[in-house]
């Protein structure tokens, strides 16, 4: 695990739950060409954003972010600094939305990241490689399509061929026993929870993971990324974790904005992780 300098008394300037109206509005406008509202499916929710760069890293695979919320709350439309900032270094970045609780339950969210994958894979990739990334909620979502491959199966994508990695950020991997109720309505029955948690799909054959987190983070509290790490190397399969000192739940998507990158090099990891060569398809391990 790499540690940085501590940033703790530079983190605390940034409150709690940052405003996304402000971070938006420092946001350049300009890099990239947006497409938005594409739907990946039938429904209300089933919409994605599609930010596709000036200048198109070689070789780079396609991203598709999915933002957090406790899935509950989101907006697609929030989280045009992330996309921005990896359109910047020339990847093509997808944001899809994806339908909540209380109008579904798991794996609803599954369902629908696993067919907003595969309509980037066809439309927006031309069949290509592509990133899953996410941060909380949404870490939990590319995490488990990745690691559970009935999902991206059920929507009609290999995923051994589809996805060449993944990046989770502050995200909930193993999260049991649950104590808020409306996660233990979101999640179901107790008997079946510990399906519905990423370390338990965990065979070593996933595409490598990047996991980050702060280590002042509270709502999810860290071990979660390293439980999955261990887990994932345990089984032999790639997992890298980086802990940023100082750094909160928010913070860590935060620095995605170009006012915020002092907070941590979240960008720089994430761009030098999204290069690395892939290792192959998960089906030949």
């Amino acid at each position: 695990m790499r540690r940085f300098a501590p940033l703790a008394a530079l983190a605390a300037m940034l409150p709690a739950c940052s405003p996304l109206g402000l971070v938006d509005a420092l946001t350049p406008r300009d890099g990239y060409r947006l497409e938005a509202d594409l739907p990946y499916g039938p429904l209300p929710r089933q919409r994605l954003d599609l930010y596709r760069p000036d200048r198109p890293k070689p070789g780079a695979p396609t991203v598709v972010f999915f933002y957090g919320g406790a899935w509950e709350f989101g907006d697609k439309g929030n989280y045009r600094f992330v996309a921005q900032a990896l359109a910047a270094r020339g990847y093509t970045v997808a944001v899809p939305d994806y339908r909540l609780y209380p109008e579904v339950r798991y794996p609803a969210f599954l369902e629908d990241g696993a067919a907003a994958v595969a309509w980037v894979r066809r439309t927006a990739a031309g069949g290509g490689p592509l990133a899953l990334m996410g941060h909380s909620a949404g870490a939990y979502i590319a995490v488990m399509l990745t690691v559970d491959r009935r999902w991206l199966n059920a929507a009609g994508t290999d995923p051994c061929a589809a996805v060449a990695s993944t990046v989770g950020i502050s995200g909930p991997y193993d999260f049991l026993p649950l104590t808020e109720r409306n996660l233990m309505e979101i999640f179901g029955p107790e008997d079946g929870r510990p399906q519905t948690q990423p370390v338990t799909h965990v065979d070593g054959r996933a595409p490598p993971l990047l996991l980050l987190a702060g280590d002042a983070d509270t709502r999810v509290r860290p071990r979660n990324s390293a439980s999955l790490a261990g887990r994932m190397r345990e089984r032999g399969g790639r997992a890298e974790t980086i802990l940023y000192p100082g750094l909160g739940h928010v913070q860590t998507v935060a620095a995605f904005a170009r006012p915020l990158r002092w907070l941590a090099p979240v960008l720089d990891d994430v761009d030098r992780f999204l290069g690395s060569p892939p290792p192959g398809s998960c089906a030949a391990s």
